[in-house]
């Protein structure tokens, strides 16, 4: 069970979104190298990390302070936001991500996310963003048609290493992560999912421990973390002893 830091990138800055509205952006950081570097002598063990700005547009904006966050840190880093193409998927992978999530293009083009798959094997998740249960696409600007477990299963076998699921509804707002909707997406599908959206307190992080969160990968904490309602050595704590005593049975 991982808990992954979040930096989410606008105009060069790490900030938390509110509901996903680009209006409503509290920075928190202007140098994302360090806040990178931070995060990795706190100890965690990886880092997600999106280009907002990408993820509006379509294509990379942020990418030199993306290429900063590489220099500046040992640990893992996956990246999604605005990658649309196997061009620019390699082209992030060559510079030393660990990582790409693909979004927008998951719905609009199922078949080149299998592409990337089969290219890169084990470094391509999908990014499934939910509002009402229905997927989102655009940087959360525009709803589809879509279910979230009907996504998902558009990838099983496909060789996806993870399925990082937000509820936008829940993002930003340290509302508390959708565990039902989260766990229920786990049981449906065999690619391992990533809890995202609305981690709000040390609960969470105990609620990550329980026998039914157990398939999880692990969960994605921004905005709590940021504010310090989550202490990062408490929460790592009791996430390496749940990881013992699994390995223990």
């Amino acid at each position: 069970m991982i808990l992954f830091p979040a930096i989410d990138l606008k105009d060069g800055q790490c900030v938390r979104l509110k509901l996903g509205d680009m209006e409503q952006a509290t920075v928190y950081n202007d140098d994302p190298a360090a806040q990178a570097r931070a995060f990795e002598e706190q100890g965690f063990e990886w880092l997600h990390v999106v280009d907002l700005n990408g993820a509006f547009e379509g294509q990379s904006v942020n990418g030199a302070a993306v290429e900063a966050i590489l220099k500046a840190t040992k640990n893992p880093v996956q990246l999604g936001g605005g990658i649309r193409s196997i061009a620019h998927i390699e082209s992030w992978l060559d510079k030393g991500l660990a990582r790409v999530i693909l979004g927008t293009v998951a719905v609009r083009d199922p078949e080149l996310v299998k592409e990337a798959c089969k290219a890169f094997p084990g470094r391509i998740a999908v990014g499934i963003d939910a509002r009402g249960g229905k997927v989102a696409v655009e940087g959360w600007a525009e709803a589809s048609e879509l279910g979230v477990v009907e996504l998902a299963k558009k990838f099983e076998g496909a060789g996806v290493a993870a399925i990082i699921y937000t509820d936008i509804d829940r993002d930003g707002v340290l509302a508390g992560i959708n565990w039902n909707s989260t766990i229920d997406l786990a049981e449906a599908v065999s690619i391992p999912v990533i809890a995202s959206g609305g981690l709000a307190s040390i609960a969470d992080i105990v609620r990550m421990t329980m026998p039914d969160a157990a398939k999880l990968e692990g969960a994605i904490s921004g905005r709590a973390l940021y504010d310090g309602r989550i202490d990062p050595a408490e929460a790592l704590s009791i996430l390496h002893k749940a990881r013992a005593e699994r390995t223990a049975q």
